[in-house]
């Protein structure tokens, strides 16, 4: 387990220091902040072998927390020491410091070109961490490098902060690490982490302008329906025509106001419903169905399987270059895939390899993978495979940017459709209504004419 020295301050300005052992720096810090400490310095003394048998979560135990409390030695108490402004909001940094994507985009791209240069992981590493601002990621970083150091792969460490490092990049460095070809697996994630942002970026943008206006009109809708129909009932009423308002009108008014009254209810069956989906799900049986849904599902099922199937590729492309048979390929490939129905499907072909059959046969026999991709890898496997796979590759980056573009199309125009429902919902419910008020031809009927 590594040890470390550290320098802290507690809450009245008195040094804290100590030399202890612990998994990693970063769980260190979070011990002593828990504990009322405020790390100045945190050095790393020694490296050994760490977490053999924990969860591979970002969590600390707190029992762990609550034992370094009785080792701390602390200093003669001098005086209380004032910090600055700027020490304290150093301060203050330090505890609430996020990993953003822009973070991780950073190392990645850091570690690749250090690696390109010939560097090895311990030499990269240490390179990046010196020159890394965001505290909590260096923190990350040197439990890395503990870890490369005592003998262990990066991926192994990465496993640990999952909610730092996608699951997607996790493998594609684990293919990397295991293929002998980590730079090109970089590259890829790289690519990974650019294409996810370049899609949320657009998707926010289109989805973001329409919401909130679909949720404007919706209130207008409600509160028309709610508020502004009685009082043109009222008056009505009061001027004694024999008038009505249209049927829909009221029969949408009486809705709302049933559901005003009764709320519980339509919140337990909504509650209950989402409650019954979400325990299905949980189960295999519904999970898979899950799964095969996100492939079949309409707009984006198409860019779910194109992207999947496409890290697949890249990274059987990487083993196959390096040596590896197809079996050993398709086994190591398959961590860049969490969908279940992909990955039974790879189940499969690597079932099919061993009793003799072809591998591509599951792929045809899906019904997902477009024709062209499975000729490719039938050619490829009659020529040669690593090159038709590269072909592959190129082909499906083109076919997921076109498929980008189609739904870039698609998306705006289904959501100017649900909003151009709403507005003749207000039109029809609120504004006719409105407008025979302002007419006033119900006061003819109140005159007896």
């Amino acid at each position: 387990m590594p040890e470390y020295v550290y320098r802290a301050v507690d809450k009245n300005g008195v040094i804290v220091k100590n030399k202890v052992q612990d998994k990693s720096k970063q769980n260190l810090i979070k011990k002593l902040k828990i504990n009322g400490l405020m790390p100045i310095n945190v050095t790393q003394v020694s490296f050994g072998k760490f977490r053999r048998g924990g969860q591979k979560r970002n969590i600390s135990n707190i029992d762990e927390m609550m034992q370094l409390a009785n080792s701390a030695n602390i200093a003669p108490k001098k005086e209380t020491r004032k910090f600055s402004t700027i020490e304290k909001l150093n301060m203050s940094l330090t505890k609430t410091q996020k990993v953003t994507s822009r973070d991780l985009m950073i190392f990645t791209q850091n570690l690749y070109l250090l690696k390109k240069a010939g560097f090895n992981n311990v030499h990269a590493l240490g390179t990046i961490i010196q020159s890394t601002e965001n505290y909590t990621l260096r923190g990350i970083l040197e439990d890395i490098l503990a870890g490369v150091e005592s003998g262990d792969y990066m991926y192994t460490t990465m496993e640990y902060y999952s909610d730092i490092f996608p699951y997607i990049y996790i493998n594609l460095v684990k293919v990397g690490e295991l293929s002998g070809s980590l730079d090109e697996s970089l590259r890829q994630a790289i690519d990974y982490l650019d294409s996810s942002n370049d899609l949320n970026k657009k998707l926010k943008k289109i989805l973001i302008p329409n919401i909130a206006q679909f949720v404007i009109l919706l209130a207008i809708l409600f509160f028309g329906s709610m508020y502004v129909v009685p009082i043109i009932q009222d008056i009505f009423a009061q001027v004694g025509t024999t008038e009505t308002l249209p049927w829909y009108t009221l029969a949408f008014s009486d809705f709302l106001n049933g559901v005003q009254k009764n709320w519980f209810i339509p919140t337990a069956i909504i509650a209950i419903i989402i409650g019954a989906i979400v325990l299905y799900i949980r189960t295999p049986r519904g999970k898979y169905r899950w799964n095969y849904f996100k492939y079949k599902a309409p707009i984006f099922g198409p860019l779910v399987f194109a992207i999947d199937f496409s890290r697949l590729t890249k990274a059987m492309m990487l083993n196959l270059k390096n040596g590896m048979r197809i079996q050993e390929a398709l086994d190591v490939s398959k961590n860049v895939v969490k969908n279940l129905v992909m990955l039974s499907i790879i189940e499969t072909a690597i079932n099919n390899i061993i009793v003799g059959d072809s591998w591509v046969e599951p792929f045809e026999k899906s019904g997902l993978a477009e024709p062209m991709i499975t000729e490719m890898l039938k050619i490829g496997m009659q020529t040669d495979l690593p090159a038709m796979m590269e072909k592959l590759v190129e082909y499906m980056d083109m076919d997921i940017n076109q498929i980008i573009d189609r739904i870039v199309k698609i998306l705006p125009q289904l959501l100017y459709s649900i909003i151009g429902v709403v507005i003749i919902l207000i039109t029809v419910v609120v504004l006719v209504p409105c407008i025979h008020v302002y007419m006033g031809t119900f006061l003819f009927s109140a005159a007896g004419f």
